[in-house]
């Protein structure tokens, strides 16, 4: 066999590998999109036809005229945005540190925030919410926040790390050698050339803070301060005339927003996931 036809062959099973993975994940949610677009008695009578009888879009609009809906999206965007800014805080003079200095420990910190990412917040829900109890920061957004930037530093450090990693050092010596000093060189040098690593990770850490559920599910119990995925956990128990197909359009205009933002900027997330790891 040439070596083009092994090419050839390779392609063929990446194209054909990858198009399973496309119908493993989408499927799901073309099911959804089917159960959003059935009416009740569809519902009722246990239809199992993949394509509606009569597709319908009265459920997404009986979703979006419920008055608690837009508080739920606006609470998902607002915790997402305000972990997103908090992780970028913490974690860009985190990576510039282990990026740029060698002390003591170094590669053993690196290798405590892995193990940390590693952790399962269902581990720490008890003790974490007899810590927020006693702090009396129970249903507030600062604590549910404040979770959120836990649980997203680990990851974003690594992510920043690589990006600074990626800027040569050359950069910094000689903006010393004109005077400046190294947070100088961190706010002019490094932060700018970081843009696209740091709006990767931004987008990374919004997504998954909108994705969120346990952790909101166990700091809130009042509906005008859930997010988006506890509400609709919720979103049964307080309509009277819901049921799944109403359930099935509050999903999907739930997720609507995450997988346009990762498809639109799937290349610059990736980009700044990768990049320094052919640095040589």
């Amino acid at each position: 066999m040439s070596q083009r036809t092994g090419t050839r062959l390779g392609d063929a099973m990446s194209y054909l590998f990858m198009l399973a993975m496309f119908i493993f994940f989408a499927g799901p949610l073309t099911y959804l999109l089917s159960m959003a677009m059935r009416d009740k008695r569809e519902i009722y009578r246990g239809a199992a036809r993949y394509i509606p009888n009569n597709p319908t879009i009265d459920n997404f609009i009986t979703v979006l005229n419920n008055s608690y809906f837009p508080i739920y999206l606006w609470n998902g965007l607002k915790l997402a945005a305000l972990s997103g800014f908090g992780v970028l805080i913490v974690a860009l003079p985190a990576a510039y540190a282990f990026s740029r200095f060698n002390f003591r420990g170094k590669g053993l910190s690196m290798m405590g925030l892995l193990l940390f990412q590693m952790i399962s917040p269902l581990v720490i829900m008890v003790p974490l919410y007899r810590y927020m109890n006693r702090l009396g920061m129970l249903d507030t957004h600062f604590a549910v926040v404040m979770v959120y930037i836990a649980l997203g530093v680990p990851l974003a450090t690594w992510l920043l790390k690589s990006t600074v990693d990626g800027i040569p050092r050359s950069l910094d010596e000689a903006a010393m050698i004109d005077g400046c000093n190294r947070f100088s060189v961190f706010w002019r040098i490094i932060l700018p050339l970081s843009a696209p690593g740091i709006a990767s990770v931004f987008i990374i850490t919004v997504i998954a803070g909108w994705s969120q559920f346990l952790v909101p599910f166990l700091l809130l119990t009042k509906n005008d301060l859930m997010p988006i995925g506890v509400g609709i956990f919720n979103f049964r128990g307080m309509q009277t005339d819901s049921s799944i197909q109403l359930l099935a359009a509050a999903c999907l205009i739930s997720v609507v927003p995450a997988i346009v933002a990762f498809l639109s900027l799937q290349r610059l997330i990736l980009g700044a996931m990768t990049s320094g790891a052919v640095k040589g």
